[in-house]
């Protein structure tokens, strides 16, 4: 098979891919084989190939928003052309104190789709039958691929800030997780102030329909309940956490962040306040985002790669060019 491959030790800046024959996997106990007909590219992909993130393996296959078809390996309720996802979290050790408390998403010994095993940015990949997702029928392949992790731990993110129906809730950052938060927020009737540089971020926030927006300075015009931050910055942590009443919440929907500044604790801390980090998603968080996503139709723009191209794939998320998420189809 053809795959995109990363290999720490060879990689260089806008050339981190190598495309490559593999052998094609085979089927394993607990697992399947998918036929991949579309890869969301991640932020973390990003993270991953130019090392933010330390290399777990010297070579690994990136990729975890995958959709793909069993063509190895049916199980009961998983026969031979069923259409699943697949998402960061690709299994757990499901023993440690965490996964018997049903908060698998800090197990002491996970794993991750395109990290630490094969991803997606293949043309077929073995993964764990029961961290497979079910997917709606109302949602194509490309459009429900950038769903699988940037939509999820968006969900995950209102989910540790506490949202509740009808709240006002800032959104710092406007990047593809929070573009599909925010349908999700209009559906609880939350009123969602987006904070952002770029004035292509900002006429996106705007046409979604959003209460306010404001560039990566402002203040929005009312105190928060809660607030999501979507940038690698502890500066925009900061930010956030000046917005809010007493009692609000920051979460911080990021895997790597650079150095949060000093704050004064009195003025932006005290009152109650709270910082919260957003550690990869359940099974669960996954289930129910794309039950919702295919409730709600959240079709999102793309820009569709061929697997040839998944350099300018990761360089088209790396400056920000297009209106949408970018998926990676083999």
């Amino acid at each position: 098979m053809r795959a995109a491959v990363f290999e720490s030790g060879r990689a260089t800046a806008g050339n981190w891919l190598s495309l490559e024959d593999l052998p094609q996997p085979h089927n394993s106990p607990g697992h399947v084989v998918l036929k991949v007909s579309a890869c969301g590219v991640c932020r973390t992909d990003l993270h991953i190939v130019e090392r933010d993130l330390p290399p777990i393996q010297p070579r690994i296959v990136p990729g975890h928003q995958i959709v793909g078809r069993i063509v190895e390996g049916a199980t009961p309720g998983l026969p031979i052309g069923t259409r699943v996802g697949v998402s960061w979290m690709g299994g757990v050790d499901g023993d440690c104190w965490f996964c018997r408390r049903e908060i698998e998403n800090l197990c002491d010994r996970p794993v991750f789709t395109g990290y630490s095993v094969n991803g997606g940015y293949a043309e077929y990949v073995s993964v764990r039958a029961d961290f497979t997702i079910p997917l709606p029928g109302s949602l194509d392949d490309t459009h429900i691929a950038p769903l699988l992790c940037a939509g999820i731990i968006g969900f995950r993110s209102l989910r540790v800030a506490g949202v509740q129906r009808g709240e006002r809730v800032g959104l710092f950052g406007f990047g593809s997780s929070a573009s599909l938060a925010v349908r999700v927020l209009q559906s609880w009737d939350c009123e969602v102030y987006v904070v952002t540089r770029g004035e292509q971020h900002r006429k996106a926030a705007e046409a979604s329909g959003v209460k306010w927006v404001g560039d990566e300075d402002a203040i929005p015009p009312t105190e928060l309940d809660r607030a999501i931050t979507f940038a690698p910055s502890g500066k925009v942590v900061v930010h956030a956490l000046s917005t809010l009443r007493k009692g609000g919440v920051v979460a911080i929907n990021a895997i790597h962040l650079d150095q949060v500044p000093s704050f004064d604790y009195d003025k932006l801390l005290w009152g109650e306040r709270q910082i919260r980090s957003v550690a990869n998603m359940t099974r669960q968080d996954a289930r129910d985002f794309i039950a919702l996503a295919g409730e709600l139709n959240i079709r999102p723009p793309i820009n569709v790669f061929a697997l040839q191209d998944a350099n300018k794939a990761l360089a088209a998320v790396k400056h920000e060019t297009g209106d949408g998420p970018v998926v990676i189809v083999p």
